[in-house]
């Protein structure tokens, strides 16, 4: 194998594909190719301790001991192998190809055997032998050189995911729900852990880093190089819980090489299935899927909340049931470290629908109201459209702590880093857009010096960096209501609108009732008491009983009554009563007088409008796109018509080649 780039490594392994066709059918290439690549990885990193080990292991076995705790030192990680196959060995005998196969998987440590048992691999085995393929297929895997010296994890992690980009498109999957592009990760990382330097370069410094929704592992895995790029010494102990295994499998195999205790990443929903409860972090970030629904774990979500409050996870709220994102910075936010213990900060990637979607006191508006109040979000960056793999949708890092810095508290930084990408040469999904490394250190010194760059008006920058106070994303909703205003009449529409009522018909009798009106046909009044006196006195003629009470009024009024800009306002209990089409809401600052408000926005357009204040709500959202808005005049008029005529007489010239 030459060139081992983590594209052409890739596309090297993915021409085991060709022994698969017929066989397998498309889709499910990674039932066998990711599992053998897996292995391979795990047969390199163990290659120079194999004679060790099973020295080790005979040294024991000989003295009638266990020798399982003892032979983990010796393959120098957390996982091993106690036989003597290989994969060049189980293809060099292709009648027993099945057998050893088997026999080397068990040999692995239990860490390392959960992994394959979760790719459900003996069926794939059982399949390629019977399809007499097997051997064919261990003999590809054999020949390529995985070791970490030739492709070091990095590189090995971008390979996964390259293949599981192509499994997923084959399938129809979203590959965005598996893993997210290596430069958004490595941005994310740094705009997370920088402020922390000081702290992180102390020697031996511990870390705790975590990720409800790991995919396979590659956040975890930069947020662990950025922090050992600054403090070789440091102890970084990775967490995570996926709910895909075959993504939960290459996250625990990749961890097992690093050394890192595999059993803290788990596999199940973060949601219904927490399996690190009680745990706090230091640093947790994720990019969880954008828009999937929640209804499998409604049930067990709800419960939490409505039991539970603030005890567990889901105190604020819940938002609609079509988008879980906000469900997932609720369960991190309950893992944060304590101030107390060193404090916290988390980053979590989401699209825009987190930002604004949800009415003052629904269930989103009340997440946001909960961070904004608690102090608890640093800053919004966002990002180019067309950077990820499965969606062209803008997106946003979403970044809280809660030890901020004294100058920063109270306070939100909103970033504009939509401009800073260059274009791929080859599109990858709907990824058609990279952040470069200079443009990755652009956007950390300009998240670095934010509150510095928005109080400059003459900084380059300026106009990529707001600052905001927290209650400057709060907002009063209020109601606005008008007066109804009727005139009266029956028309031929009046009759068919009595026929109509059913509440008429229980309380008189519409026929009766249209009956009694007939005589009045055409008749107008501008007034309710004008009304009822004619109506009244024909229904009497009529023999038609007046029916006491409001019901009947009521349903006499919606009838009779017709809108009338110019007609009387009806009165209940002395107070104007408020008509339901012309009612309005105004979001109104936090801050902002609300009689001032309305004397000043409202009543000079609608003089005869007032405000419910029973009906006043608090809501909070973070409208980035509206900040950052420039307003760009349109072109004159003579420019655009200059430019028809030019089009008009192209166009023109073209008729007359194609008539010649």
């Amino acid at each position: 194998m030459s060139d081992p780039t983590p594209k052409n490594l890739a596309n090297w392994i993915w021409q085991v594909a060709d022994l698969l066709r017929g066989d397998y059918k498309r889709a499910d290439y990674g039932k066998v190719i990711l599992p053998f690549t897996v292995l391979r990885r795990l047969e390199c990193v163990l290659e120079p301790t194999r004679d060790a080990v099973l020295a080790e292991k005979a040294k024991w076995e000989a003295k009638g001991v266990d020798p399982s705790p003892f032979l983990p030192k010796r393959a120098g990680y957390r996982f091993y192998n106690t036989t003597e196959h290989t994969l060049e060995s189980i293809a060099g005998a292709p009648d027993d190809a099945a057998r050893n196969l088997m026999g080397y998987l068990n040999g692995f440590s239990e860490n390392a055997r959960e992994v394959f048992d979760r790719y459900r691999f003996a069926e794939q085995v059982a399949h390629l032998a019977e399809a007499k393929l097997l051997h064919l297929v261990v003999g590809k895997f054999a020949d390529f050189d995985l070791h970490p010296d030739v492709v070091d994890n990095h590189e090995m992690g971008y390979a996964f995911e390259e293949l599981i980009r192509k499994f997923a498109e084959d399938s129809n999957e979203t590959a965005g729900e598996h893993f997210t592009p290596r430069e958004v990760i490595k941005l994310m990382a740094g705009l997370l852990i920088a402020p922390d330097l000081n702290e992180i370069k102390v020697p031996g410094a511990p870390r705790r880093i975590y990720d409800p929704a790991c995919g396979t592992g590659g956040m975890l895995t930069a947020a662990e190089e950025f922090i050992l790029a600054h403090n070789k010494t440091a102890k970084v102990y990775a967490f995570g819980q996926e709910l895909n295994p075959e993504s939960w499998a290459i996250c625990r195999s990749d961890l097992m090489i690093k050394d890192q205790e595999v059993d803290n990443i788990k596999l199940g929903n973060s949601f219904s299935d927490d399996q690190l409860p009680h745990r706090t972090f230091d640093y947790m970030l994720s990019n969880p899927p954008f828009g999937v629904e929640w209804k499998k774990v409604q049930a067990q979500v709800r419960d939490e909340h409505e039991e539970r409050g603030f005890d567990g996870r889901f105190g604020a709220g819940l938002p609609r049931i079509n988008d879980g994102s906000l469900l997932f910075l609720q369960h991190m936010i309950a893992k944060m470290r304590p101030v107390s213990e060193g404090g916290c900060r988390l980053a979590i990637v989401f699209n825009g629908s987190p930002l604004f979607t949800g009415a003052a006191e629904s269930g989103e508006s009340e997440i946001r109201r909960w961070i904004l109040e608690n102090d608890w979000l640093e800053a919004i960056v966002a990002l180019p459209d067309q950077l990820f793999y499965n969606t062209g949708i803008s997106t946003y890092f979403w970044i809280l702590t809660n030890h901020k810095d004294p100058a920063h508290r109270g306070k939100v930084m909103l970033v504009d880093a939509r401009d800073y990408w260059v274009k791929m040469r080859k599109s990858l999904g709907d990824k058609r857009k990279m952040i470069d490394e200079k443009q990755i250190d652009e956007i950390m010194r300009m998240y670095r010096d934010g509150p510095a760059i928005a109080a400059d008006p003459e900084h380059p920058q300026h106009g990529k960096v707001k600052v905001f106070r927290n209650r400057d994303f709060g907002y009063h909703r209020i109601t606005v209501e008008r007066p109804l205003k009727l005139r009266f009449e029956v028309t031929e529409e009046t009759l068919t609108r009595v026929r109509e009522s059913k509440a008429l018909q229980r309380l008189v009798g519409s026929d009766a009732l249209e009956s009694a009106l007939k005589p009045l046909l055409g008749s107008v009044w501008s007034t309710k008491k004008a009304a009822w006196t004619a109506l009244r006195g024909s229904m009497a003629e009529a023999g038609v009983l007046w029916p006491t009470g409001a019901p009947f009024q009521k349903a006499l009024r919606d009838v009779i009554g017709v809108r009338d800009p110019e007609g009387e306002v009806q009165m209940v209990k002395g107070a104007p009563e408020p008509d339901p089409e012309l009612r309005d809401f105004e979001n109104v600052p936090l801050d902002e007088d609300l009689d001032a408000y309305v004397e000043r926005e409202v009543l000079p357009h609608v003089p005869d409008a007032w405000v419910d204040h029973d009906k006043t709500k608090i809501g909070y959202e973070i409208p980035f796109t509206r900040h950052f808005y420039v307003y760009q005049p349109p072109r004159p008029l003579a420019e655009i018509d200059a430019e028809l005529k030019a089009l008009e007489a192209e166009v023109q010239t073209l008729l007359g080649q194609v008539t010649q």
